[in-house]
């Protein structure tokens, strides 16, 4: 018997958003722009201009990437649906068993991150420093990690398009705030005085943790998609 439910909650929402934030391809490459900036003796106010241009960039296209994807997701007639929302439980699933392999064997095999070229291209771009490079080094990273990284996302599109209509919307727009929220954090940190190093290691001794984290999150995400796809929760 299908249990009716008005899903995704605003607590799924924002427990995957927050968990997703804590990005260590955008916080990393954050942190080596800053260094460039901070090295080239940029003043506060740069430093927090071309920070903000950035993460802004970073908001904008995973939000129109979300938006483009609910739109072809909710296009598809309901039978596909139900199966495109299995498919992508099991991937999601599949993501985050991979996820938490790499909390306790880091590095080991296969590991959801992105192409060593594409990390050389993002290295390369940091170096560029105008307002208009910043933001297409954004737009880069968040266009290279939402393929890589980008499971819980897509697991909140695929519940969001479900049901789509304003609230969902907002939904969508409140997931992408909390997810650059701690690159907004760490810029103005740094912008007040913290010292580049010690969040370069406070990145560094909890990545492990990180993905122990989003692998739990995935994989009850990608449960929650397969029980909704075959008739045991239902939208209400």
């Amino acid at each position: 018997m299908a249990v009716e439910a008005y899903l995704p909650t605003l607590g799924t929402v924002l427990i995957t958003a927050a968990i997703d934030s804590i990005n260590p391809c955008a916080i990393g490459v954050l942190i080596l722009m800053m260094s460039v900036l901070l090295a080239a003796h940029r003043t506060t106010k740069q430093l927090i201009g071309l920070g903000l241009a950035y993460i802004g960039a970073i908001f904008f296209v995973y939000l129109a990437a979300g938006l483009g994807l609910i739109y072809a997701f909710s296009s598809m007639p309901l039978i596909l649906t139900e199966y495109l929302s299995i498919i992508v439980g099991i991937l999601i699933i599949i993501a985050g068993i991979i996820e938490i392999k790499d909390y306790f064997w880091y590095g080991q095999g296969f590991s959801l991150m992105i192409p060593p070229i594409f990390a050389k291209k993002l290295h390369n771009f940091t170096g560029k420093t105008t307002v208009v490079s910043i933001m297409l080094l954004g737009a880069f990273v968040a266009a290279v990690e939402l393929p890589c990284t980008g499971a819980p996302y897509l697991a909140i599109i695929t519940l969001l398009a479900q049901y789509f209509d304003f609230t969902a919307l907002i939904m969508l727009i409140i997931y992408n705030i909390i997810f650059v929220a701690p690159l907004l954090i760490i810029l103005f940190m740094v912008a007040g005085g913290k010292k580049i190093h010690d969040i370069k290691q406070w990145k560094q001794n909890n990545r492990t943790y990180m993905r122990l984290a989003v692998g739990i999150m995935l994989v009850l995400m990608g449960w929650l998609l397969i029980l909704i796809a075959n008739g045991t929760i239902n939208f209400g």
